[in-house]
């Protein structure tokens, strides 16, 4: 190991790199020594590399854990600015550990990172090695609350993870560190007796006083100014906090208010590290910016109709963003061409993980000509009596560099003006493309954005190339810093990377040729097929429709796919767990049999040619890694009685003002059982519900779950059996984490329908109460997910529609009322509409006219009843009655004043018409039938006697008296109405 620090480092001082020491006191990342954190900071130039040993004191487990220690080697480098290259030069520095990038799949998968307590983020990818993450490679965005510029590039090269990969041992202690020495021998005492000591003998009250001694000092260091002692009090004060963490002795409040002193803290040592490099006058200097490239000025001419290529060439983008931006690159490509007179074929677009690529066919070589006229001031003010011009016209006319003879007459919408022709000559298709084509660069945006060594583009990940060609020639396109050229990249590892592109006709078959598959269709399809042939031959299936396989497609340019085993005694483990390790972590397909068992198998696809056997190997050992852990985690789990494990949850944060998950949990239980009282359950179900929201959430304290957090429910239906809980408790716990996606599968039983509303209930009104609802495409807790959740398990369960959306609200709010946070009925109002608005875009999607979705809209307070209402509907849609009795209550809502109130003095009616009609609505609202259906059916018979009061009496009666009886009959007719739909929205849906 030794030798591959040595490695690193010579690697990485050949180019210019400086060498620094590993920081004096503990970090948990190397990103927290001074070097890179403080460094990263300002406009000075800074390129180091170093040994970080990182100390997470909850890491600790003993020395017995193969893969977790408290202190664990990093190797850290930092590039400022972005020299442009940097994965490749990554790339080159695995080579000098003697690792054969050409052998091994290497990939750079989306790993975004932030640090809310010091105030950054940044955009990157883990690195993987044939599975394994051996590297965090980061463009930094912000550090201490300040936008970075220049950006950074971060490399944190996890050494003890990428040692075992290459010496093939599975336990850390088995690493070869020195001739002779192996880790164990050279560090397992001390990762024994740390993790004693953090886990079990640090003495809390010491650490606590630790904590504020070393806060204080922090403090008045930065009162003297002093940025670089006070940074290294937080950091002191991190670690003692990391202590008290890893001995349990941290509550949700002090959490909260250690984050926000320590964050506090560490933005002014950024702020003030920066003020102070500015008064010494940045003695690095600055660093360069890159020029802008060049503008065309000169555009050759093609002849006859070509094909057009554009590629634009990236870095690896996340795998939902590849088919995002090819969608977006297409749309503004047509948008964009369309506004141009420049004829073309079809628009085709295509991406990879590398590339987008658009081709146009049957380019025109120029636009043709247009005319356009130019218009001046009226005829009767350009010419006087005489017919001579007049200052107007001469003044347009020598505007336009023409004699006031050449104007002539032309009329706009009835009006005579004065007016010249003018031909617009049409530009060559390499000048309209040009232009064209530097726009769609310029404007291409993502969900979340950043910057690196361009001075002014933004995107998803950096943009590194262009290719522009119509047929063979070039089309020179401008954006920023990049200029387009003739050349393509190919896979890194390629013996030229970089190729030349003579023509866009046959671009596609060009990049085939280099083992690139640019349809995504293709891919996907080649995917499918190789991993549906490789399960065969163990007898099993992989699932081909997964949203896995979509990413998987995005994650390579050429599918390699491999079939790689594990040992069958990780089968014992529940297969959920088994299947979250491969899917979520690994994007491995795992590989079943007819009847749905899990087989000891998975398939896992690589990017491009490989060692197969070194690559599967790489993959059975990861797997076999996390797998190591989970059965760790599993056994650790099952000594613990899960009261013990809730009583965890207690340490768990949940949000500042709501407190820990302990105190969510237990309001999720008062509300499950208001919720359960209301809708009236059967005792068996309710004695369920009593019990299992006794337990809510109490694998949140589990080990397991605290590691794969998507397991929640699934482990707590496994503990609970296992712990001897009714099968019935333990599904109501796993019901209740369901729905997990849009459209995921619904709870299935009652208690833990009513369990998750309430779960659901109480996270909708207490975030929104403390203002922490979502905006724009910012929605950390969920709650668009959990406002969505209530609509699918009110519509799955009619008979919990006594649970409406305002009731479950208000229950939960007298919930979060009792820790003595307010809640404003405004509030509950605006999370109630928020509901209502997910029931109205999941009628949508599901292809419900709009009209209907408008007219049922005012049930969805209760889906489920609006569900029945919307189903009626369709079958009346077609009666010419009912579009009758549409019609007609609709003309009482438009007639009637909308303040005017309800009730009548039926004596004051004397009008037959009137009479009748008072009469026929009397009988009907007697025998009100339930529902749309039967509110029709008695409805129907009010059509012709509206209609004929209509027609027959004068509503607005001069005497006061019959005026007010009229229109409170109508309001009466109205209000009886309004309940069953919005029938104006209907109406408008009939008379269309």
């Amino acid at each position: 190991m030794q030798d591959a620090l040595l490695a690193l480092t010579r690697y990485w001082t050949e180019r210019g790199a400086m060498v620094v020491q590993p920081f004096n006191t503990e970090v948990g990342a190397g990103t927290l020594n001074p070097a890179t954190v403080l460094r990263v900071l300002g406009p000075e130039p800074w390129r180091v590399a170093y040994v970080e040993p990182s100390v997470r004191p909850d890491d600790a487990r003993y020395g017995e854990n193969p893969n977790r220690l408290q202190t664990h080697t990093q190797f850290q480098v930092i590039l400022k600015p972005d020299p442009g290259n940097p994965q490749e030069l990554y790339l080159g520095s695995l080579q000098a550990l003697g690792i054969d990038v050409g052998a091994h799949d290497v990939r750079f998968v989306e790993d975004n990172w932030a640090s809310p307590a010091l105030g950054a983020w940044g955009l990157g990818w883990e690195v993987w090695l044939d599975g394994l993450e051996i590297t965090q490679f980061t463009y930094f965005q912000q550090a201490g609350g300040q936008t970075l510029d220049p950006v950074s590039v971060e490399i944190t090269y996890g050494v003890e993870r990428i040692m075992m990969a290459l010496q093939g041992v599975d336990h850390f202690k088995d690493i070869a560190y020195a001739p002779g020495i192996s880790y164990g021998e050279a560090f397992g005492q001390a990762e024994y007796e740390m993790s004693r000591f953090y886990l079990d003998d640090a003495d809390v009250e010491t650490q606590r006083r630790l904590f504020e001694d070393y806060a204080a000092e922090a403090r008045r260091l930065l009162d003297a100014r002093l940025p670089v002692p006070a940074h290294i009090h937080v950091l002191k004060c991190s670690h003692t906090f990391n202590v008290l963490d890893a001995r349990g002795a941290v509550s949700t409040t002090e959490r909260a208010k250690a984050f926000a002193r320590m964050r506090g803290l560490a933005r002014e040592v950024a702020g003030l590290w920066s003020e102070r490099r500015a008064e010494l006058g940045h003695p690095l200097g600055t660093a360069p910016v890159l020029e802008a490239a060049p503008v065309p000025t000169e555009f050759a001419a093609v002849e006859g109709a070509r094909t057009l290529l554009f590629e634009i060439g990236t870095e690896e983008l996340p795998p939902h963003e590849v088919t995002r931006t090819v969608a977006a690159v297409e749309r503004a490509l047509t948008d964009k061409l369309a506004a141009t007179r420049l004829g073309h074929g079809e628009i085709r677009a295509y991406a990879t993980p590398r590339r987008v690529i658009a081709l146009v066919d049957a380019v025109e070589p120029v636009e043709p000509d247009a005319e356009r006229t130019v218009r001046g001031p009226r005829a009767s003010a350009a010419f006087d009596a005489e017919g001579n011009p007049t200052k107007a016209a001469a003044g347009f006319a020598r505007g336009q560099g023409i004699d006031p003879a050449e104007l002539r007459r032309v009329e706009v919408d009835g009006v005579e003006y004065v007016g010249i022709t003018r031909t617009d000559l049409g530009r060559g298709a390499v000048e309209v493309l040009s232009g064209v084509l530097a726009e769609v660069v310029a404007e291409l945006r993502a969900d979340k954005n950043m910057r690196w060594n361009d001075p002014k583009l933004s995107f998803t990940r950096p943009i590194r190339w262009l290719l522009a060609l119509l047929g063979e020639q070039p089309v020179p396109v401008a954006v920023s810093a990049l200029a387009a050229g003739r050349t393509t990249r190919v896979h890194r590892t390629a013996a030229e990377p970089v190729v030349e592109v003579a023509s866009a006709e046959g671009y596609l078959e060009l990049l085939a040729g280099h083992g690139i598959v640019a349809d995504q269709v293709d891919r996907r399809a080649r995917v499918v097929a190789s991993a549906t042939e490789l399960a065969a031959t163990v007898g099993g299936v992989v699932d081909g429709a997964s949203a896995l396989v979509d990413e998987i497609t995005n994650l390579v340019e050429e599918p390699n796919a491999l079939l790689g085993s594990f040992d069958a005694r990780y089968l014992e483990l529940p297969a959920d767990i088994l299947t979250t390790v491969m899917r979520k972590h690994q994007r491995y397909l795992p590989v079943r049999d007819a009847d749905e068992n899990l087989l000891p198998h998975f398939v896992a696809v690589a990017n491009g040619a490989c060692d197969h056997d070194t690559v599967r190997a790489g993959n059975e050992a990861v797997l076999r890694a996390r797998y190591e852990d989970a059965s760790f985690f599993w056994r650790a789990d099952l000594r613990t009685p899960p009261e013990v494990m809730k009583e965890g949850i207690a340490k768990l944060a949940f949000e500042q003002k709501l407190g820990s998950v302990a105190q969510r949990a237990d309001r999720i239980a008062r509300i499950a059982a208001r919720l359960g009282e209301t809708a009236g359950l059967s005792e068996e179900d309710t004695a369920t519900l009593g019990r299992a929201a006794a337990l809510a959430k109490f694998d949140l304290g589990s080990q397991m779950v605290i590691e794969l957090t998507s397991l929640a429910g699934t482990m707590a239906r496994e503990y609970a059996k296992r712990a001897g809980e009714p099968e019935a408790v333990a599904q109501a716990l796993y019901d209740m984490e369901l729905p997990r996606t849009g459209g995921g599968a619904v709870p299935t039983t009652v208690p833990g329908a009513v369990l998750a509303l309430a779960d659901r209930f109480d996270l909708l009104a207490g975030l929104f109460a403390v203002g922490a609802k979502p905006t724009g495409s910012s929605d950390p807790f969920g709650l668009r997910r959990a406002g969505a959740g209530v609509v699918a398990i009110l519509r799955a369960f009619p008979r919990l529609r006594a649970l409406t959306v305002p009731f479950g609200l208000s229950t939960a709010a007298e919930r979060v009322r009792a820790q003595g946070i307010e809640v404003d009925d405004a509030v509950l109002a605006e999370v109630a509409e928020f509901v209502k608005r997910r029931y109205e875009q999941v009628l949508l999607d599901g292809g419900t006219p709009h009209e209907q979705v408008a007219a049922v809209l005012p049930l969805a307070d209760a889906p489920a009843v609006a569900d029945g209402t919307l189903s009626e509907l369709g079958g009346l849609l077609a009666d010419p009655g009912f579009a009758g009795l549409v019609a007609a209550l609709q003309r009482v809502r438009r007639i009637v004043p909308a303040d005017t109130g309800p009730g009548y003095d039926p004596a004051a009616l004397v009008e037959p018409a009137e009479v009748e009609l008072h009469q026929v609505f009397e009988k009907a609202r007697a025998g009100g039938g339930v529902g749309l259906a039967g509110f029709t059916a008695s409805a129907n018979a009010l059509t012709e006697p509206i209609n004929t009061f209509f027609d027959a009496v004068l509503v607005m009666a001069p005497e006061p008296q019959v005026r007010a009886a009229r229109l409170g009959l109508l309001a009466e007719i109205r209000d009886w109405a309004a309940p069953v739909l919005d029938w104006q929205a209907l109406g408008t849906a009939l008379e269309a």
